[in-house]
């Protein structure tokens, strides 16, 4: 299942795989994490009707937290390789 792109490389599709399942895995322990946390951090500190701006707060560090995941992983498992 190897695909010769124009430019003479390859794909190597199990390595594109292994990065996509682990982003999954962790987009939905990071996610899950900032949207209690905004709801907790609200709650403790009374402020409960600006929950859903920290919760939007910590989903955006959710994000920042995904794409170095995934920059850190293509360095580690290219996806793709020379003929």
């Amino acid at each position: 299942m190897q695909e010769t792109r124009k430019d003479g490389r390859r794909i190597i599709w199990l390595h594109v795989l292994t990065v996509v399942s682990a982003a999954i895995l962790i987009s939905a322990e990071v996610f899950g994490g900032a949207f209690a946390a905004g709801w907790a951090v609200a709650n403790l500190a009374g402020l409960s009707e600006l929950g859903v701006y920290l919760q939007a707060l910590f989903f955006l560090g959710g994000v920042a937290i995904l794409v170095q995941f995934l920059i850190a992983a293509r360095r580690i498992e290219p996806f793709t390789t020379r003929d």
